[in-house]
């Protein structure tokens, strides 16, 4: 597996994502993703599974210092005391004197993004925080908090899979030194049954799931967070790094658009993001 350099940070460029996992699957699959050599483990305040994570880290023979751990502030708790609070609620789940990248969850149109990120900069003085970015910002998002604080924002974490176009924001972060994080980049299982992506993995003996989160890792600047429970899944999210697709490759899965219902669902993100909590 290789990292991907963004500012500061080397972040594995494949990890294990935990949304909607409760304690105890979340504890067997970070603990199962460690012993099979994933090095990057995803959660936030809002999943409710930060201590089941710290329970595997803290059960794992890997050693904390080898394994990037990312949390997210949600976005009721943006207010500077509430990230302060919030972050040092999420530490104590975790069990981990620090977190490796801590991530604004969801913009707020009523906080200025600088408050949010001056506290977080203060946690990063302080070494509880290593790295700082966001998660589904825009373009136009990411260039504003970029503004508003001097310390490097790292990653932007958004949902991105061969479904998704998230072409100007890639290309936003890779010219600004910045990783981009795809969630979902398994589009919820949509690619398994992808006939381009199945006639693309019959040419490497790879799956359709195989072959998406390859086109993504093999983007500049891209790391991938698929969601799995089993060993089995788990295993073969891991194994992406033994071939590469060609320039056409790349660019036939780039210009998938899906069909009408993936484009609606994909824009769920958006309606959330204009609806604040």
């Amino acid at each position: 597996m290789h990292d991907v350099s963004a500012g500061n940070a080397d972040v594995p460029a494949l990890g294990v994502g935990t949304f909607q996992m409760d304690d105890g699957e979340c504890r067997e699959a970070v603990r199962t993703a460690l012993e099979l050599g994933y090095r990057h483990v995803d959660t936030a305040e809002y999943y409710g599974n930060e201590a089941a994570v710290g329970d595997a880290i803290e059960a794992s023979a890997v050693d904390r210092d080898d394994v990037f751990v990312t949390t997210k502030v949600w976005r009721s708790n943006l207010r500077a005391d509430d990230v302060r609070r919030a972050a040092r609620a999420s530490l104590d789940r975790l069990g981990l004197d620090s977190v490796d990248l801590l991530l604004i969850h969801w913009p707020h149109p009523r906080v200025p993004v600088g408050e949010t990120l001056g506290a977080m900069a203060d946690l990063r003085a302080e070494g509880v925080v290593e790295h700082v970015g966001v998660s589904n910002f825009t373009r136009s998002q990411l260039a504003r908090a970029r503004r508003a604080v001097d310390i490097p924002i790292v990653a932007d974490q958004v949902e991105y899979h061969p479904y998704k176009d998230q072409r100007d924001l890639r290309e936003y972060c890779a010219d600004n030194d910045l990783a981009l994080t795809a969630y979902s980049p398994l589009a919820r299982g949509d690619v398994l049954d992808d006939p381009i992506l199945d006639s693309i993995g019959d040419g490497y003996g790879k799956s359709p799931a195989q072959v998406a989160l390859r086109w993504l890792v093999q983007q500049e600047g891209v790391v991938a967070i698929p969601k799995a429970r089993s060993r089995d899944h788990l295993e073969a999210n891991l194994d992406v790094f033994d071939f590469s697709l060609s320039r056409a490759e790349m660019q036939r899965i780039q210009d998938r658009t899906g069909s009408i219902g993936r484009r609606l669902r994909n824009q769920l993100p958006k309606l959330v993001r204009s609806f604040p909590l």
